[in-house]
């Protein structure tokens, strides 16, 4: 290589290093301020500012002891339900289990298997993850009572005077639930609280007095044909099996083909002053 060609190497070397360095400062530069303004904005709980009392249920744990909601009141409680074959469960359950220790005098954390095997089978696998709170096996009374059990897990958060302030479908940071517990402990978050009417998001008895349904058009509607047609959802039921009025369902399971179909329904026999499907067809 002639001496030529090795400086024009070296310059060009200097210059792609030279390059490299700008843009690896712009990315850092990039980055921290993408943190920084994460850090600004800071997280966000959101609580129920109307919130409907835990139903009341008892049942006995895998170990033979009594867990009543009666004896909630005075401590946050999580009401986890889960199931042992449920991967995002399994992968929650650690997170769980550091929440209860972190806490220990003033949280209680309950789970409610919904595995059909035996509790025993249950026993056995909580053992093996170390699991530190009670655990009953689900009824059909008690899954009842909450309303649905739309995905797992599915967690109920309870305040200390035994109300429902948030409900969680799915897997959610242990952030999440710890700072919701440190706001309803009253403890230090570095969070922004925000409230919101529960109706139906939560329990979906409330769904009576949702204003508004996941993928309902009212807008052809007047004020009063609206308010004709969510009494109607109300009080009709879903015929998908789900076991819940048209207006529930569509809170519920938002996917559900069957009740968008039916509110949809609704929404164009009043809007056309037509009678209902049922009264047309003399039953």
């Amino acid at each position: 290589m002639t001496r030529r060609w090795f400086i024009a190497f070296v310059c060009l070397a200097a210059l792609l290093v030279a390059v490299a360095a700008v843009r690896s400062r712009r990315v850092s530069a990039f980055a921290h301020a993408h943190r920084s303004a994460e850090s600004k904005a800071g997280a966000v709980i959101r609580l129920v500012k109307n919130p409907s009392p835990v139903p009341e249920f008892a049942a006995r744990d895998l170990d033979g002891n009594t867990i009543k909601t009666a004896d909630w009141p005075g401590k946050v409680t999580i009401l986890t339900f889960w199931a042992t074959w449920c991967p995002p469960c399994r992968e929650e359950i650690p997170e769980l289990i550091a929440l209860q220790t972190q806490y220990a005098n003033q949280l209680q954390i309950v789970g409610i298997s919904m595995d059909d095997g035996p509790p025993e089978e249950v026993k056995r696998f909580a053992k093996k993850m170390g699991i530190n709170y009670p655990i009953v096996m689900a009824t059909d009374e008690i899954v009842a009572k909450f309303g649905s059990v739309p995905g797992l897990p599915t967690s109920f958060v309870i305040d200390r005077e035994g109300k429902i302030v948030q409900k969680h479908v799915g897997l959610y940071p242990s952030s999440v639930y710890d700072n919701e517990v440190r706001a309803l402990l009253g403890l230090p978050v570095d969070a922004t609280i925000e409230t919101f009417e529960d109706n139906g998001q939560v329990i979906l008895a409330n769904a009576a007095h949702a204003t508004e349904l996941p993928g309902v058009d009212f807008s052809k509607l007047s004020p009063q044909q609206e308010k004709a047609a969510l009494k109607r959802m109300n009080a009709e039921s879903c015929t998908c099996g789900c076991g819940l009025t048209i207006a529930q369902c569509r809170i519920n399971d938002t996917a559900c083909a069957v009740s968008e179909g039916l509110a949809r329904q609704i929404v164009e026999e009043i809007a056309h002053g037509a009678a209902p499907a049922a009264q047309r067809s003399g039953k």
